[in-house]
Formats: structure tokens, sequence, C-alpha cells
């Protein structure tokens, strides 16, 4: 059956929505011989950073020559960007078999995720992968991904986000999050608020798991040269480049080559260079993502009001004579606190609906903006949007395409004239 037929009914398993636990997945690994014991696990749980930094360490650790596989989510234009082995996505024709064989074993009433998360474990079996960069969908301890024993957990920035599901107080998110944790394992922490640091120490005691944490065991600072200077656990490297744009990155990068230095501790070699041929080579689309042009087009994934004040600070580095917003967002989010940090630095704005489910109207978010006193337009369509954005362009100016992974998603398939596939999960 080829991919296409396969992912409708994938897709159809959305009906039955988000549901916390393992219980389902851990029956639909177990009727697939258990694939995730073929290989050793990295969690990666966190609000913001989770897809740049498994892509920093999951690039440091094929520059090391170890095989690396890394799943994410959610994808931006294929639903095969959710696997890579090495960095190369799993090709169609043996994610089709493989997704075959998990919708044969799952459960009637498996979600979505939990299939695709079921789905990464075989396929990295069969790839004879030796490690796995596992990113967690919006969780930790409930997720899905939980499911896969981890040696490692890498907690990125925790804010408030997914409050629904997750908790109303950054305490209960963190608590939900780190719960991921395994006993006796090592935990890398980013800096983090008060109350969230409060509950990752309190997980990794009670755990009996040693946690390296940001700012105190080691840290990443932005040099006058523009490069970045990383003062590690057990080493120091300078000048380094990062191969992800973006001056928010400095914590990704740095987390991951914690977490690659205490894995060469561990006895799985990692050589100096690979960490810096890895932090150089390392790419993950999307985020800060420039398009050369006249005028130039910059896409960020920021979501969030934490994402959307990293992308506030970014966007420094990028001198022009004014920002036009391109941007749409799911109704489930605080446009006002994504929207606070970026409506002072942009000129003018062009609204579009996101192609994904629980989208906002453009007409509504572009209402927003116009009751903020803020010269806003709503569009049909994405191509509208950026299209009308480029005819009232001056030379000088750039065009900044955000709000939602989906748009950025969208953005990218309309500019490569490929098929746009916008999965939320």
């Amino acid at each position: 059956m080829p991919l296409t037929a396969l992912l409708e009914k994938l897709y159809a398993r959305r009906r039955f929505g988000i549901k916390p636990g393992v219980d389902r997945v851990s029956t639909l690994l177990a009727r697939l011989g258990n694939p995730e014991k073929q290989f050793r696990s990295i969690h990666v749980v966190g609000t913001n950073g989770k897809g740049s930094t498994s892509a920093f360490l999951s690039s440091i650790l094929t520059r090391a020559g170890h095989r690396t596989a890394q799943f994410s989510s959610p994808h931006l234009v294929r639903f095969s960007e959710r696997f890579r082995v090495d960095g190369v996505e799993c090709p169609p024709d043996k994610l089709a078999d493989n997704l075959k064989a998990v919708l044969d074993a799952a459960p009637e009433e498996a979600t979505f995720f939990e299939i695709t998360t079921a789905l990464a474990a075989l396929v990295f079996s069969r790839e004879n992968v030796q490690l796995a960069v596992i990113e967690a969908g919006m969780g930790g301890r409930s997720d899905a991904t939980a499911a896969i024993y981890g040696d490692m957990t890498i907690i990125t920035s925790i804010d408030i986000d997914h409050a629904e599901y997750l908790g109303s107080t950054l305490s209960e998110i963190a608590d939900e999050k780190a719960g991921i944790i395994e006993p006796f394992t090592k935990v890398i922490s980013a800096e983090q608020q008060g109350a969230v640091l409060a509950v990752i120490e309190k997980k990794s005691k009670a755990a009996n798991s040693s946690l390296a944490y940001m700012s105190r065991d080691f840290s990443a600072v932005w040099n006058n040269g523009g490069t970045l200077d990383y003062q590690g656990i057990h080493t120091s490297l300078m000048k380094l480049v990062p191969g992800i744009p973006g001056r928010y990155q400095a914590q990704n990068a740095a987390l991951a080559l914690a977490a690659a230095e205490l894995l060469d501790a561990a006895g799985m070699t990692v050589a100096p260079d690979a960490l810096s041929k890895g932090i150089t080579s390392a790419y993950w689309p999307g985020r800060m993502e420039l398009v050369p042009g006249n005028p130039p087009l910059l896409m960020d994934g920021a979501h969030n009001p934490a994402g959307a004040k990293a992308l506030a600070a970014a966007l420094v580095d990028y001198p022009c004579k004014r920002i036009l917003l391109v941007t749409g967002v799911c109704s489930d989010k605080d446009v006002d606190e994504i929207y606070a940090p970026l409506i002072p630095l942009v000129e003018r704005i062009y609204t579009v609906t996101p192609s994904v489910d629980r989208a906002m109207g453009a007409e509504l978010l572009s209402q927003f903006f116009t009751d903020m006193g803020v010269n806003s337009r709503p569009f049909a369509t994405l191509a509208d949007g950026i299209q009308k954005a480029r005819s009232e362009s001056v030379k000088g100016d750039m065009i900044l395409v955000c709000g939602s992974l989906f748009i950025v998603g969208e953005t990218k398939a309309w500019l490569d004239n490929s098929n746009y596939s916008g999965i939320r999960g």
C-alpha cells in the first residue's frame, strides 16, 4: 500500500485526540516486539528549543561516528521529517512498510501520536540505530514517548504552554515534564525560572539522577566576534559557529554539548572535533531561516510567548528598514502574549489562516491587530499575504513569517512548490 493511503489511515486516528498515558503505546510496542529496546535513547522535553537542541545533539553524535536517530514533532512539510537517521529522512518506501506494520498492530483506541511514536521505534530499530534522540510531544511523564526508556533527559526552557493538559502553573507544568526522568540517569537542564528549577531539582534527587544545570555547570555566551564560546563540564570550546541561526540558540547548543560531554564520560566516545563540527553542521528548518531575495524573507517557528520574546531579541541581528509581518496562529494560543514583543517592531501585518485544525481565522486575527492600532489586513491564502507584502515592500524591507510552525511549513512548501500536509500532533 502506498504511503499516502497509509497516512490517510493514520491521520484518521486524530479523532481520538490527545490521551495522556503510556498504556496504549506500551501495548503497541510489545506487539511489535519492543523495538525501542534495540537502541539507547535520550529524552528531550521542555516548552521551547526541543527541536533545535535535538538537532544539535544528533549532529554531534553523527559526526562522532555513532549511528544516530532523531524523532521530532510536528513536521513542517512532510510527515517523513519526523524520522531522521544520521540527519536523513526515512525514505517513503521504508516508511510505508514500517507504518503498515504499526497500523496492523495498533489497538483500536491508539492515538495519532502514540502510533507515530511506536513507528519511530520500529524505524530506528530496523535501521540499526545506536542512539535515538527522542523529542517529547508536549508533556513528559504522560507523553507517549515516556514508554521508551531514556538513558538521559535534556530539559529545555519551560514556560506556560498547553495548560489545558499540563497544568495552569509553572510548577505543575515542570512537574509533568520532569516526570519523565528515569532513576539513576543523567539530567541536563537549561536555565529555568525559580519555580521550575525547584521542581527539576526535586525530581532529579528523588530519582537519584545527577543534574547538570546551565549557568552553574556549563555555559555558552556570544563573543564580540559573533561566535559562541562554550565553557563545559569537562572541556571548553571557543569561536563556535552554530549551523542553526538565532541568538537564542546559544542555550540549545550548550545543552547538546553538555549532553555529548556526559555521554563521552560514560563511554560513548565523542571527540572534541565532533563537538565543534556537530554544532557547525547542525540544521533545523524553520528556525530563523532566511530566504534571500528582494525583499528577504525570514521564517521562525515562534508560537508561544517565550518563543516570541526570543524571536524579538534575535531580530537585532537582521537590520532592515521595515519589517512586514505575515502571520497566522492557532486559536488556542494567547495572541496578546505572543504578539506583544513583535508589534512594536513591525510596520504592517498581513494575517492568514493556517491550514490546520483549530486555526484562528485571518479576519479575527486582523481585527485583533486593528483594535490595537496596527495596520493590518486579512488574506484568503498564505500566498496572497506574502505576495501582497512583497508588492508593498521597498528597498531595505524584510518580510517576517511567524506565529505557528504550520505557517512556516506552509510557507516552505509554497516556496518549494511542493505538497503540504500540516498535521498537529
